[in-house]
């Protein structure tokens, strides 16, 4: 071949490289335990990363199965994002093992446990043991219903992404600001929308829900599962509707992954609005991402409290 025409063919690979970057830059590659974190990470790292989840966000993220295509995934990480507080504990270390992944082992830049960023809710005191359920001893690990830990979690992103690639950093923090902005506009509007009905009770099918119902003010009277993660008896759910006639509580909130069986057995003996909602990005259609996950959750919070207020109305008149 003459030097002129491989002159030629080299350029025109390198004009290719520059008008196409994903081929001229190498992305980093993220492997997240939820829809969650992926959410943010995609926000944070824009094209520079590719994200991949491995629970979705219509499962419960308590129970994943540990499959090979999850290890494989792993393997080729260069991170891995993850909600921790145990709620993995079933299943990421199995993955992270099978992995063989010497980069996003414990200690190395390629392993972030997120809830580093978040104060946690509920950590148990004393001694645990089985009999109490599927009790975290770290905390609540929900965390990601609160929308203004979402700014938090960007901030552990954008930092460890920059420790990674260096010369992404300005562009990380540039995303990162304009995240900053928008969810802090949006968490205004949200509390806003609900201001009028802090105080509010609801119950609960499980401690999903914590870290929201403290964001807006909403009291839980109780939880569906008097221990977490056990089926409830019926003597629990005969003293729960007592409670909800009693104080009036008329919602009942559960993730939309949970059977809803019970959530509608109490339902009929109060006189309740059942919401199945989704917790996580990805948990229906419409949650595309952490903004309009919680444009659902808001909206459907605000229809059933309004409902609730407006039978008041009726009923006094």
């Amino acid at each position: 071949m003459r030097p002129f025409n491989l002159i030629k063919i080299v350029f025109v690979f390198f004009l290719i490289g520059l008008s196409h970057p994903a081929m001229a830059m190498a992305k980093i590659n993220v492997v997240t335990t939820t829809e969650d974190i992926a959410s943010i990470v995609r926000e944070v790292g824009g094209n520079r990363v590719a994200v991949q989840s491995i629970a979705r966000g219509y499962q419960d993220p308590h129970v994943v199965e540990a499959k090979p295509s999850y290890m494989l995934k792993i393997n080729r990480a260069d991170l891995l994002a993850y909600q921790g507080l145990e709620l993995e504990v079933g299943w990421l270390p199995l993955l992270i093992q099978g992995g063989r992944n010497k980069k996003v082992m414990p200690g190395q830049l390629g392993h972030l446990d997120v809830s580093h960023a978040i104060t946690p809710l509920e950590v148990p005191a004393g001694q645990l043991d089985r009999s109490m359920g599927d009790v975290h001893p770290l905390g609540n690990p929900h965390y990601t219903l609160n929308p203004e830990n979402g700014l938090l979690i960007a901030a552990v992103i954008a930092e460890r992404l920059s420790q990674l690639d260096p010369s992404g950093s300005q562009s990380y923090q540039a995303n990162l600001e304009k995240f900053r902005q928008r969810l802090k506009a949006k968490v205004v509007e949200w509390k806003s929308r609900l201001e009028k009905f802090k105080g509010s009770k609801v119950v609960t099918y499980h401690t999903t829900w914590s870290y929201l119902l403290d964001f807006f003010k909403i009291e839980s009277v109780g939880a569906i599962e008097n221990r977490p993660g056990i089926p409830p008896s019926g003597r629990h759910l005969a003293e729960l509707a007592t409670l909800m006639n009693q104080t009036g509580t008329k919602v009942i909130l559960q993730a939309n992954y949970f059977d809803d069986e019970f959530s509608q057995l109490l339902a009929s003996k109060t006189e309740a609005t059942v919401l199945a909602l989704p917790v996580a990005v990805g948990g229906t259609e419409e949650a595309q991402d952490t903004f309009t996950l919680f444009e659902i959750l808001v909206d459907k919070l605000e229809k059933a409290f309004a409902k609730h207020q407006s039978l008041i109305k009726k009923e006094n008149h």
